[in-house]
């Protein structure tokens, strides 16, 4: 615990005095760590945070709050410094380094039943958009509307789109990045819409649109047994605690009852 106390201070005056400089040691190495970026580490912060989010500041937050920890566990074993222990660090700084990826992973999880019940309404405002416009039109204006969590995925569509990608896979690259019910069937009919000709389009229109309130009434359905189910766990607890309540002050009766005999 001396070493631990020692060291932290040790480290906080030399960074204090600029000798050593995490912050400096990450921006100058930035190439380097981002290798250890994941794939979808930019769309996890978006869901998360929105498109104003400075992805780079947050990821090198994430870098330097590794290599501290690195430091303090190092000086934790300084005094029997072995390959066990320096892997053991690292381990630990990893680990750390992890720990941020991991929890915007499980808050996207834990949203998707939100993604769920937005997607229907976002489809009905393109329906609109596509009475006036082509598809990849009516999909550019819909993102100043759209909601947050939908505007990096649509922006990346449009952009492949506008890169002369004229295939189904931007719109199912779209799918798989909000993987709820029915997203495939919606990008797959949304796809075909954009191809079909001007004497089709009313038909796949109208085709479209009654599978966007069927995606509605059942986003109405989950929202009112969800709302039904909360309600119904809410009455089971006041039951319990009520009996519960109701037992104790009888244990407690019957116990004054025999104290008095």
């Amino acid at each position: 615990m001396e070493i631990l106390i020692i060291g932290i201070i040790i480290v906080v005056l030399l960074q204090f005095n600029h000798i050593i400089d995490a912050s400096k040691f990450a921006k100058d190495n930035r190439m380097y760590f981002n290798l250890l970026k994941e794939k979808d580490y930019e769309f996890y912060v978006k869901a998360r945070y929105g498109d104003g989010v400075d992805i780079e500041k947050l990821f090198m937050s994430r870098i330097r709050l590794a290599l501290i920890v690195l430091v303090f566990v190092f000086f934790i074993f300084i005094s029997s410094i072995n390959v066990i222990n320096i892997a053991f660090s690292f381990l630990i700084a990893f680990f750390v380094y992890k720990l941020q990826y991991m929890q915007l992973k499980s808050y996207y999880k834990a949203h998707l039943h939100e993604i769920d019940s937005l997607l229907p309404y976002y489809l009905k405002s393109l329906e609109i958009l596509i009475q006036h416009y082509t598809v990849p039109v009516a999909l550019g204006k819909s993102i100043e509307t759209a909601p947050d969590i939908f505007k990096s995925g649509l922006k990346t569509l449009i952009a492949k789109i506008n890169a002369g990608d004229s295939s189904i896979d931007p719109y199912m690259d779209f799918a798989k990045e909000y993987p709820v019910r029915d997203s495939m069937r919606m990008m797959r009919l949304l796809y075909r819409l954009g191809l079909g000709a001007n004497e089709n389009k009313h038909q796949q229109l109208v085709a479209f649109s009654r599978s966007v309130s069927v995606l509605q009434n059942k986003s109405r359905e989950m929202k009112y047994k969800n709302r039904l189910e909360k309600m119904e766990g809410q009455t089971m607890v006041m039951l319990v605690v009520t009996g519960g309540g109701a037992m104790v002050l009888m244990l407690i009766s019957i116990f004054l009852m025999m104290g008095s005999m």
